[in-house]
């Protein structure tokens, strides 16, 4: 499986030297913005061959066909993904993924939507009274869980976990209502997750296109109209109409977003507003998380990673 380098060693690797950064193959003048968002037609290769494309003026990873040195989007690879976010979008809150928005382009690490602190990282035993107290530094507050009221099932723990999926995945069980991050030696960090309803469910293998501390939330034209209570609580943001990141968005502190393909799948692992969700099958297809356990994985996952729903 492929290691990402971290953060501020790519951001060297995309933003420094000619020398560290391999242009491959494109002739004449870029498009301005191709298919899938992309700011140009253009694949960049850092030092450890791991191949990139440009969107909202950051490097993603790209994994997807090449022909003559130049990326292809490939509609007939996508795994269905229009006919998904058709089924689901409206319910969830999200436009598909021709009318979705860009990456946000807020200057912060990680591909975040707000500046958050760069957390360390904890792999001793689990200590519920700090792992679930409040969380300080952030720009919204994050509130304690009543952990001692939660089904204790459901709260962060290491476990044994034998899989063939290598470390640094992330399996998720919808009927269990867990999701795994793979580690080394047979074992899994596992964390209480609430999924989706019937008839807005996903299974399949994806990747961790992107990350955003505190995003922001784009219910469609639809949903707004349908529900009175959000016309008080959307306004005019840099993407269109929305609900701004913040301690009362439905996204929580954190969201990971997954595409399949080059192609969004409007599946999202993300906090949530409704800790006591947590074990159910209530969302409208996303995986949600108590914040102080997206906050936590958020902090172990690279852009890139493999993500698989049984």
């Amino acid at each position: 499986m492929f290691k990402p380098t971290t953060a501020p060693n790519r951001r060297k690797l995309l933003v420094g030297a000619a020398s560290s950064l391999a242009l491959m193959g494109l002739t004449g003048p870029a498009l301005a913005q191709t298919a899938g968002g992309y700011d140009d037609g253009r694949l960049y290769k850092d030092q450890n061959g791991q191949l990139y494309r440009k969107r909202a003026g950051q490097y993603v990873p790209y994994s997807g066909p090449v022909v003559n040195g130049r990326p292809v989007d490939d509609p007939s690879a996508a795994f269905d993904a229009d006919d998904y976010a058709r089924r689901r979008a409206e319910r969830y809150g999200e436009p598909p993924p021709q009318d979705a928005p860009a990456v946000e382009a807020r200057p912060a690490p990680k591909q975040a939507g707000y500046p958050v602190p760069e957390r360390p990282i904890d792999n001793g035993p689990v200590d519920y009274a700090r792992a679930y107290g409040p969380v300080e530094g952030e720009p919204f507050a994050v509130p304690p869980i009543p952990y001692k009221k939660f089904n204790q099932t459901f709260l962060r723990a290491e476990v044994d976990y034998r899989t063939n999926e290598a470390p640094g995945t992330i399996v998720v069980d919808p009927r269990a209502h867990f999701l795994y991050l793979v580690l080394p030696n047979g074992r899994a960090r596992r964390y209480g997750v609430g999924v989706g309803k019937q008839g807005f469910s996903w299974s399949g293998a994806a990747t961790v296109n992107s990350k955003q501390a505190w995003p922001d939330w784009y219910p469609p034209k639809e949903m707004i109209e349908r529900r009175p209570d959000l016309k008080g609580q959307v306004s005019k943001l840099q993407s269109g109409v929305g609900v701004p990141g913040g301690s009362g968005n439905p996204l929580g502190a954190r969201a990971m977003y997954l595409w399949q393909n080059n192609k969004d799948t409007l599946f999202r692992i993300h906090g949530t507003t409704e800790p006591q969700s947590i074990g159910k099958s209530v969302s409208s297809g996303c995986i949600r998380m108590i914040n102080q356990d997206a906050i936590d994985l958020f902090s172990r996952v690279n852009v890139g990673a493999k993500v698989v729903v049984l």
